[in-house]
């Protein structure tokens, strides 16, 4: 459940550029162009209106491109219970700094009507599922397996 986030050690001041300590001369956490992805997992994400709709629960990487091509944003629930999930493309969200989390540049409507799955279920194994994602959002190629 995303909202259930280990705790965290400081190793670095947060917003430093200060290399990691082991020495091997990489960002660990983020730089001004670059996110770790534990600090997305788990970031809220708004409406066009500022409204809290969900946080981010995890992001998909197509595995030949390298490029995130969604973020699985989780909707609803209590407790982990009748909590959705619903693939939104990447292109989809912008960072706000004033809120600190992403906008869904995506209207209430599409949302609503989004394929979706719920907790512990793998949409993937139906090879329907990116195409029926694609079509929703317009096309955009997803990786099926």
């Amino acid at each position: 459940m995303p909202t259930d986030l280990p705790n965290e050690r400081s190793i670095r001041p947060a917003g430093s550029m200060e290399l990691d300590p082991s020495a091997e001369g990489v960002a660990i956490d983020e730089t001004p162009r670059l996110i770790a992805s534990n600090k997305v997992e788990g970031t809220s994400a708004y409406s066009r209106e500022g409204e809290h709709i969900g946080t981010v629960y995890n992001f998909m990487v197509d595995k030949v491109s390298g490029q995130v091509a969604y973020a699985v944003i989780s909707f609803g629930g209590f407790l982990g219970l009748g909590e959705s999930y619903h693939p939104v493309p990447w292109r989809a969200l912008t960072y706000s700094v004033e809120l600190g989390g992403y906008i869904v540049e995506i209207d209430q409507d599409t949302l609503a009507g989004a394929p979706t799955h719920g907790p512990g279920e793998d949409p993937f194994s139906d090879p329907t599922f990116g195409t029926r994602v694609d079509g929703h959002y317009g096309g955009r190629k997803v990786p099926t397996a």
